[in-house]
């Protein structure tokens, strides 16, 4: 039985919602209340039935676990092969989690064409699922395909005035960029020339092709990841998908799909970075550069956001920078920490749009001027309110703090300029954050229909506590999740950068045991012993007398 379940728990997971949005298709329209339950339940199922992965997986494991590997089309070689390691598996539990807290938000706020609804948005789950779970680069293609159909309706059917221009922004601009990743993994494939798409076997494969190759084949899947994380200068389609997106679309956008990005670079860009170091330190500087603009930019924005979703919705183009900047600093500590705040951006961002979704079912606007004082008439939400603003800013103890520290620890160990210009993103970070809070809760009450807003119900309360819990879980203690993380992280930094680990070495006392003497250790000629590093910082090889 135990045999039976951990080879089979993926696709379990990956079609539990599947199975809920073909019931649907059998109930009758007229059934409204139906819909909804039926839409929860599989939303809640998803959930629960993705648990027994935290039973079974072993973080003391390299490699990926819960493998299932079928033929599905033998004659091009693509194959039904899953399997998770520990960064997919932070991101499929955070795909359940928040994609059952959304489903049950959409309760009161969804009253037109409710089926439909709940079909789009479970077929989405499976989509978002699959993507985190495909070992096999035809099948990541159809699932990175298949998720853009549902939310394509999600905001041109059920959004608000401009939906159907944010739709088909949001379709026009992601599937371009499928398009190149398209292109890129049908040169791998034939590059290879070994009648298979699976992707270990391929990225192996890869490290052996050509410099110049390998630097086509990353700019391929590059702007695919970049367009749909998004970073600068892809953004400009985040913030209408998000403004006119249902809340319930807003918090599945900002908390997984656009991690379906920054998931795509580290499991498919790290490893098809070129081998010469010019070219690589090349590479590696200006996805950083865009990255440190994003981080920036993307602040300053926000301050000038009379909106409050748009305001959110240029928040994750700033907090997304973070991620690309750990991911691409090449260290332990950056990789690490960059996922982990991919985790903590979809809590805490997914958390917000939860916020201004509940104003907004309140008083049908979103635009911060028409609020103000709600502290008072709803005392409970604005705490709540507030433990999220903190996270979302980096407050120690909760955590964002975690996060953002480690991608910083990570990148100064590389160059302290960048970490700096990071550490400017946090403040202004703060900034907008406690100045949204500070306009929309505090003060006296300026407008009547705000006097007697209704505080949160029991329903708002099962959405927002799990958030909370979380929040102040990883912030005080982030072990658990660093360990799952600890295996995966070492494998691809040493794959892509073992200079990095050569470098922690070089920080121990040496056998002298004088302070601040450090031993300095040699690399393999074959890797820069820092390759993300500007010249400048590159450590010198030294040998002690």
């Amino acid at each position: 039985m135990h045999d039976f379940v951990y080879h089979h728990l993926l696709s379990v997971v990956l079609f539990t919602p599947l199975a809920g949005s073909i019931l649907l298709l059998f109930v009758p329209r007229e059934w409204d209340n139906a819909h909804r339950i039926i839409g929860n339940v599989f939303g809640i199922l998803g959930f629960l039935v993705s648990l027994p992965l935290v039973r079974y997986f072993d973080i003391h494991l390299g490699g990926y676990q819960f493998q299932e590997n079928l033929d599905w089309i033998p004659t091009i070689g693509a194959r039904y092969h899953l399997g998770i390691d520990g960064i997919s598996f932070l991101l499929v539990m955070l795909t359940t989690l928040l994609g059952a807290i959304s489903i049950l938000s959409s309760w009161s706020s969804i009253q037109l064409r409710k089926k439909e609804y709940y079909i789009l948005f479970l077929l989405l789950q499976t989509g978002m699922i699959g993507v985190f779970v495909s070992l096999d680069f035809f099948l990541f293609y159809v699932f990175w395909e298949v998720m853009l159909v549902p939310m394509y309706f999600l905001i041109g059917v059920w959004g608000s005035e401009n939906r159907l221009y944010a739709a088909i922004k949001f379709f026009l601009y992601t599937l371009a960029g499928s398009v190149l990743m398209l292109l890129g993994i049908l040169a791998i494939y034939f590059q290879a020339g070994l009648k298979t798409f699976d992707v270990p076997t391929l990225l192996t494969a890869a490290q052996h092709f050509p410099d110049g190759l390998k630097v086509w084949l990353f700019w391929g899947f590059f702007f695919a990841f970049a367009i749909k994380v998004p970073m600068f200068p892809f953004h400009t389609w985040l913030p209408d998908a998000h403004t006119e997106a249902p809340t319930a679309g807003s918090v599945i956008l900002a908390g997984v799909l656009l991690k379906m990005g920054t998931y795509g670079f580290v499991r498919f860009s790290l490893p098809l970075l070129p081998a010469d170091p010019a070219m690589r330190t090349k590479i590696i500087h200006i996805v950083i550069y865009a990255s440190l603009i994003a981080i920036v930019y993307g602040a300053l924005v926000c301050m000038m956001q009379k909106d409050m979703k748009r305001l959110i919705a240029y928040s994750s183009v700033s907090h997304l920078g973070f991620c690309t900047m750990g991911i691409f600093a090449l260290t332990p500590h950056g990789l690490a920490g960059s996922v982990l705040q991919q985790i903590n951006h979809g809590i805490s961002t997914g958390a917000l749009f939860l916020i201004v979704g509940i104003l907004y079912e309140r008083r049908h606007t979103r635009l911060i001027s028409e609020f103000g004082g709600l502290a008072t008439p709803m005392p409970n939400f604005a705490a709540v309110y507030l433990i999220i603003s903190l996270s979302s800013l980096g407050m120690p103890l909760l955590n964002g703090f975690i996060g953002e520290f480690t991608i910083l620890q990570g990148t100064f160990e590389v160059n302290k300029a960048w970490a700096a210009w990071g550490t400017l993103g946090v403040v202004l970070g703060a900034a907008y954050l406690l100045w949204l809070y500070q306009r929309v809760m505090f003060g006296s009450v300026t407008h009547e229909a705000n006097k007697a807003l209704p505080d949160l119900n029991l329903r708002e309360y099962v959405t927002l506590v799990p958030l909370v819990a979380l929040a102040f879980w990883i912030g005080v203690y982030p072990k658990p999740f660093f360990a799952y993380l600890e295996k995966p992280v070492e494998q691809i930094v040493r794959q892509v950068n073992p200079g990095a680990y050569a470098a922690e070495q070089a920080k121990l006392p040496s056998a002298s045991g004088k302070a601040g003497e450090v031993k300095l250790v040699a690399e393999p000629a074959a890797q820069p012993a820092n390759p993300s590093a500007a010249p400048e910082m590159m450590p010198a090889t030294a040998q002690k007398k």
